[in-house]
């Protein structure tokens, strides 16, 4: 039942029980009784209807239990009780879904968030059109204030736009010529064009939506338990029913332990708290697949790095071309041609060098041999390129003389990374590459330790000097360096034998296959890649290493959110049917505190949508309903 339908028949239903008490004072009694049979029937209608949906898919539902007790009430003539039962119960379900709607409040405002329109220019002409029609191709204007509508980079223009949605980043950040553009985010001042890549339910923007809503519908291990306790559970209470009326005979006290032992605060205290976290890390930039996967990274010891792209920024500059024999600019030329194809970080910062100096990459390379972790093995203008680092030049019985291997060294042992460009088999130069740590990184590995993360660990294909500089800076346990993705992976799964359960984090790309094996996987969304979507169990869509320190503490304090709610829920229940037996809880009182308990595991969950770190420190909010 919808919450307007719900909410309707409550107001009904509370008209007739207010006009009973004004019956009741009047002393017209016949007209009293009527009036409580009718909000009766009006209030348990929709729940016996519920309760008969469920038999007929074989679940014993708790509208059920309210059904017959209500039954009951009527044959025994308590239409008072009868009629606060089946209000209270329709109240409370009105109750429930308002609060729970709040639980799920970062996902609509995310699709509140969606552009409706776009401005595009087409063969000369400037329309307005509605988002749905934007093609992929298509020129889109966006002006200051205005939404973009598809995922692009800029043609022309500059402005600095307001990546909130996608990031969860709040300060705007500029943008301007060859820079990319995503669905959703706001241009806070300028004016820039756009050439459409992603249009429709393609866009990042239109993805993110979908994944936190396949996240907030899947189920959490406890979750799964609770449902399957809750299916055995309700017909054994049936049958204790029918026990406590065989040895005393009181059809009230019966009826009265039906309505009590619902276990509606039970089912519903694990999946409020998953919803709630999920809508936390989605509102933050922090994309967490599942209930199931919540749970996984609350418990995780072990957290593993890569190091390009993710402890560093991941926007490596070119700081030295070192040229043994040849020309600089035309060595430039041929590794920025071979590297084109590239998708690795360094590959790219080689050809954006070239792009700044303003040489032409006119050449198409050929025979293209990719050899991940690496380099690459090319053949341009005839001449055979091979572009990457140490056990690349090894593989292909490159041979690198004494000096330019000492030169190599002495850019590696100031942080840089050496790549060596051969020309036909022979070393020709040295371009040395250099990334910067992240800022945050520091404090992020801080608050990872300070959640009960106990060891963090580097796994690199970089070289071993730049590995352990970066990873002394930032005080990490081990260090590997010059790995293959495979042996990458080799490394996780040896972890994961010795009993830890490990996060691995990574760009996305080379590091798919680690991140895929660890128990979970984080990638540095980088604006929502393909890869970094599909491959990992959680997605840090601003790049920051702090998204990642805030979904770990987030996750352990929705599980805590929701075993303080599962307890709750329990020691409800059994104080309840305690005070049935003692004959110190009644129908209609016994529903009120049933209700009041659901709303109370509800509202607890919802804190969880304020959950947040102030000043470098895990605010942790989640003692039972502890003051805000």
């Amino acid at each position: 039942m919808n919450m307007k339908r719900t909410s309707q028949i409550t107001a009904v239903t509370a008209v007739l029980l207010v006009l009973a008490i004004g019956l009741h004072f009047a002393g017209v009694t016949g007209m009293k009784q009527w009036t409580l049979i009718a909000a009766t029937v009006i209030a348990g209608t929709p729940i016996a209807w519920k309760a008969i949906q469920a038999l007929r898919m074989k679940a014993f539902s708790i509208e059920l239990l309210v059904t017959i007790a209500v039954i009951g009430a009527l044959v025994i003539g308590e239409y008072v009780e009868s009629a606060a039962v089946t209000f209270l119960f329709l109240f409370g379900a009105y109750l429930e879904i308002r609060t729970l709607e709040k639980t799920r409040s970062s996902l609509h405002s995310l699709i509140d968030m969606a552009p409706l329109e776009a401005t595009v220019r087409r063969n000369g002409e400037t329309l307005t059109v509605p988002v749905d029609e934007v093609m992929k191709g298509d020129r889109v204007i966006i002006r200051s204030g205005e939404k973009v509508a598809t995922d692009g980079i800029i043609l022309t223009g500059n402005a600095t736009v307001n990546d909130a949605a996608i990031t969860g980043e709040s300060l705007p950040a500029s943008k301007t010529i060859n820079d990319r553009v995503f669905s959703g985010t706001i241009v806070d001042n300028g004016f820039i064009e756009v050439i459409a890549d992603r249009v429709g339910d393609d866009t990042t923007f239109a993805r993110i939506i979908e994944l936190v809503e396949e996240a907030q519908e899947t189920k959490s291990k406890t979750q799964k338990f609770l449902d399957r306790f809750a299916s055995i559970y309700t017909p054994a209470i049936v049958i204790l029913s029918i026990l406590v009326y065989i040895f005393t005979r009181n059809i009230e006290m019966t009826l009265t332990f039906l309505v009590v032992a619902c276990p509606g605060a039970l089912v519903i205290s694990a999946p409020v708290s998953i919803v709630a976290g999920i809508g936390n890390g989605a509102r933050n930039g922090v994309l967490v697949k599942g209930g199931e996967i919540m749970e996984s990274l609350s418990k995780i010891d072990t957290v593993v790095f890569d190091k390009t792209g993710t402890l560093t920024r991941g926007r490596p500059e070119v700081m030295n071309i070192h040229v043994i024999s040849g020309n600089e600019r035309e060595l430039l030329r041929l590794a920025a041609e071979a590297e084109m194809i590239s998708e690795h970080h360094l590959g790219q910062t080689v050809v954006k060098e070239a792009q700044r100096r303003g040489i032409p990459l006119l050449n198409k390379p050929e025979e293209v041999e990719i050899i991940e972790g690496n380099g690459i093995r090319v053949k341009v203008e005839g001449r055979v390129l091979t572009v990457g680092n140490r056990k690349l030049m090894a593989t292909k019985g490159i041979v690198i003389e004494k000096l330019a291997e000492a030169y190599a060294v002495q850019r590696e042992e100031v942080g840089n990374t050496a790549i060596f460009v051969a020309i036909d088999g022979i070393v020709q130069g040295i371009i040395s590459i250099a990334d910067q740590i992240r800022p945050e990184a520091k404090r992020a590995i801080r608050e990872l330790r300070e959640n009960g993360v106990k060891q963090v660990i580097m796994l690199t294909g970089d070289n071993r000097h730049t590995a352990n500089l970066v990873g002394q800076q930032l005080g990490l346990d081990q260090i590997h360096a010059e790995l293959l993705p495979e042996e990458k992976v080799a490394w996780i799964k040896k972890l994961k034998d010795a009993g830890h359960i490990v996060a691995m984090a990574g760009d996305g790309i080379n590091d798919a296959p680690a991140i895929a094996t660890a128990d979970i996987g984080l990638a540095m969304g980088e604006g929502g890649t393909d890869i970094s979507m599909e491959t990992a169990d959680v997605v840090l869509m601003a790049d920051r290493l702090d998204q990642f320190s805030h979904a770990h503490a987030l996750a352990k304090a929705t599980i805590r959110n929701m075993k303080q709610n599962t307890y709750f829920a329990v020691a409800t229940v059994f104080l309840l049917l305690a005070g049935v037996l003692f004959g110190k809880v009644f129908l209609a009182s016994g529903m009120l505190i049933h209700e009041l308990s659901v709303l109370i595991v509800i509202l607890n969950a919802v804190r969880l949508m304020r959950y947040t770190k102030k000043k470098g420190k895990t605010q942790d909010t989640n003692a039972l309903l502890q003051p805000e």
